[in-house]
This record gives structure tokens, sequence and C-alpha cells, in this order.
């Protein structure tokens, strides 16, 4: 139990920090999903079209997690 608790410890920031290093600076991602909303509200048009995205996708993001998780647990 030990070493797995240290292993996310030093294997959790890595995915976020690529997201900085990587993803933000080449498609302008929005690691914050409140900023990106109200930069949506204020852009308007284009912006508005695709706010849907930053809703409903981390929402399917955990109902398939919890579906996951249920399988891998086999209950």
């Amino acid at each position: 139990m030990i070493k797995t608790i240290h292993a996310v410890r030093i294997f959790q920031p890595v995915p976020v920090c690529l997201i900085h290093l990587i993803s933000i600076p080449v498609t302008n991602t929005s690691v914050n999903p409140a900023g990106s909303i109200s930069q949506a509200i204020f852009a308007g048009d284009w912006a508005l079209a695709q706010l849907w995205l930053f809703i409903v996708i981390p929402v399917a993001g955990a109902i398939v997690a919890g579906m996951v998780y249920k399988f891998l647990k086999g209950k």
C-alpha cells in the first residue's frame, strides 16, 4: 500500500505537466473549465458553439470511468 501511494505522488503531476508543456502552446487548451466558460461568454459566436464540450465531456468521462471501475472490480 505504501509503495502505491508513493507511485501516485510521483506520477500524478505528469499528465498536468504534459498538458502545460505540450497541449496549451499547441492548441490553446484550457485546464480550468470555469475559465473556459467565462471566456466563451465574452468571445461569443464560435466559442459559445463549442462550450457544450466543456460541460458534457467531463460528465461522460466520469460515467465511463465508473463503468470501467465496476467492470475491473467484478461487481
